[in-house]
């Protein structure tokens, strides 16, 4: 039986409180040194943010060998390298396809428009980092290596210089290296980002009025607005409360000199306002219609929040699409409208949101919670996360990245926890002390750990349990095929046929931006009817039959299957016959 990272995790966090115990001074001397250097880092504060960013860049360039730029996978992955594509080429949307009824896939809007149905903030990021890279990855890379240096910067306003450095090369250890933000093109680290600019500025802003503060205040509101606006209002909310207040409180600056400093940031969340709009409308015809939302009114029964009522049921072309939105869907929605139920799927919420930021080794500092929930340097924060845990649960589904505005205020409220259990060894008890020591280190063998999974045959999480060591490689599968179709000469179509009892989750149905000038254009089996409308309007091309749930995916020439096909009834005519 392989050993799991999550094992290991375990069992290097019993180990750190066994020490604590039995031997809370051992490595002081050590320990000391380090804390030294590190502290002469911390105080130079610019330095600081930028070395958490670099790292965290050059890091994961590093062991890009052992773990390449990954495959998309998740219906999600390839709605973003949609919108990356689209945005690449120049434009905002893509035109509807006519064959659109055999391509429709999950997360992806094709009439009107063909586009990804979510925000574009994601998309455009990627497409900077195809433009200028040559792989929308970069963008995801340049997306996490600025949220650790956020992170940090944010941190900076909230604690002691240390305890901020701390806590961006935590950042860059727990998510920046394996988690799916990085591992994949889901988005996180961009959400995340925004979120630490939104909570940096505000004691920054309490402390002077300079323009600059109130920049990276509307800097993070417009990439919210762009990538995660629901989760985004929960902290911006509470934020502008809180500088209104702070205005309300202060004589200065005098209103002509405070207006002239928030102008250029008013300016800004203009500019992102009309922006969205205009990329609204050149995608759907209407300002004010989200493409998120059309495609869920076009394919969802099962609405966003717990206390909305369900859409009717719509009619589904497709089995799979049918299969997810009334099965997976709806019956999760419909399990959330029961006491039971409700009570069953927020315990997994926080779950998952535990398990994903803070593992069993970061559970430790939070015995001291009820000390850091009192203190007042932390006390904007604790109301925000109140706040953010409502509006979550008030959601019918959770993944991690939907409380990645958030990140940055986790690490605080951790970090106080930190602070306390250091500051109890001045009462007597080094073990919290030692453990405060033993959790860096921890966490820079798991590191090391997860680099190595493979050659030291470490068991890793499945794809669909969100950890901070993601997952074995996903998607390889599709991307074989792929490859090996646009090896074969001229222009393929592949229609892809599933198995009986098929998961959902494991779509292949997605194509690029232009789909007809494409090497592989994917599309859904359908009947023989539709089949043969799909064949004339891509007679120029060889026509493959990919049977996605075999193991390994079976590809077959469609003439050829046909061939096998009929041959088959012949012989069962014949037998019947016979008989």
């Amino acid at each position: 039986m392989r050993l799991s990272l999550l094992t290991i995790e375990c069992g290097l966090t019993l180990i750190s409180v066994a020490l604590a115990f039995c031997c809370p001074r051992a490595g002081s001397r050590f320990f000391r040194k380090v804390e030294s250097t590190f502290g002469r880092l911390a105080r130079r504060q610019s330095l600081s943010v930028m070395t958490v960013g670099a790292l965290a860049a050059m890091l994961r360039l590093l062991i890009l060998p052992l773990l390449p730029i990954p495959q998309p996978f998740a219906m999600g992955d390839f709605s973003y390298l949609l919108a990356s594509q689209t945005f690449a080429s120049g434009h905002f949307a893509n035109p509807g396809h006519p064959m659109w009824a055999h391509l429709e896939s999950f997360h992806v809007t094709l009439w009107p428009s063909y586009m990804s149905m979510y925000f574009p903030g994601q998309g455009a990021l990627m497409a900077v980092g195809s433009v200028v890279a040559g792989h929308p990855w970069y963008g995801v890379l340049a997306s996490c290596a600025l949220m650790c240096s956020a992170i940090c910067w944010m941190l900076q306003g909230w604690l002691p210089p240390g305890w901020a450095l701390l806590g961006g090369m935590l950042a860059v250890l727990r998510i920046g290296l394996f988690s799916y933000w990085i591992d994949s093109y889901y988005g996180g680290a961009l959400p995340a980002l925004a979120g630490a600019l939104v909570l940096g500025s505000l004691p920054r802003i309490r402390q002077s009025f300079r323009t600059r503060e109130f920049f990276w205040l509307a800097l993070g509101m417009a990439l919210l607005a762009s990538t995660r606006p629901y989760e985004g209002l929960l902290i911006c909310i509470p934020t502008l409360l809180a500088v209104a207040w702070h205005f309300g409180k202060s004589t200065y600056p005098p209103p002509l000199l405070l207006m002239q400093r928030i102008a250029p940031s008013a300016a800004l969340l203009i500019a992102t306002v009309g922006l969205l709009g205009f990329y609204n409308y050149r995608v759907f015809g209407k300002a004010l219609t989200t493409p998120y939302k059309l495609d869920r009114d076009m394919y969802a029964s099962a609405p966003h929040f717990v206390f909305q009522a369900a859409r009717p049921q719509r009619t589904y072309r497709h089995k799979e699409m049918r299969d997810f939105y009334t099965g997976l869907e709806l019956s999760w929605y419909e399990e959330m409208q029961t006491p039971q139920g409700f009570l069953k799927k927020t315990v997994r919420k926080l779950a998952s949101a535990m398990t994903f930021y803070l593992g069993t080794i970061l559970v430790i500092p939070l015995i001291m919670l009820p000390k850091a929930l009192g203190d007042r340097r932390v006390r904007f924060l604790v109301v925000t996360a109140a706040v953010v845990t409502v509006g979550l649960v008030a959601e019918t589904w959770f993944l991690p990245h939907y409380l990645a505005p958030f990140t940055a205020g986790i690490y605080v409220v951790l970090l106080q926890c930190m602070r306390h259990m250091r500051a109890s060894w001045r009462r007597g008890t080094p073990g919290g002390l030692f453990i405060v020591r033993a959790i860096p280190v921890a966490c820079m063998v798991l590191a090391t750990l997860r680099v190595c999974a493979g050659p030291l045959q470490i068991a890793l999480p499945g794809g669909k349990l969100p950890t901070a060591y993601g997952s074995a490689p996903l998607g390889l599968a599709r991307a074989r095929v792929e490859k090996e179709l646009e090896s074969v000469p001229g222009k393929q179509l592949a229609i892809v046929r599933y198995a009986p009892g098929h998961d959902v989750y494991e779509e292949w149905v997605y194509n690029r931006a232009s789909i007809d000038t494409s090497k592989v254009v994917w599309a859904r089996d359908m009947d023989a009817r539709s089949n043969e409308e799909l064949l004339r309007y891509y007679k120029d091309r060889n026509v493959w039959l990919v049977e996605a749930d075999c193991k390994p995916p079976k590809i077959v020439s469609l003439s050829v299957a046909q061939e096998s096909q009929s041959h088959y009834l012949a012989v069962h005519l014949r037998t019947r016959d016979s008989k």
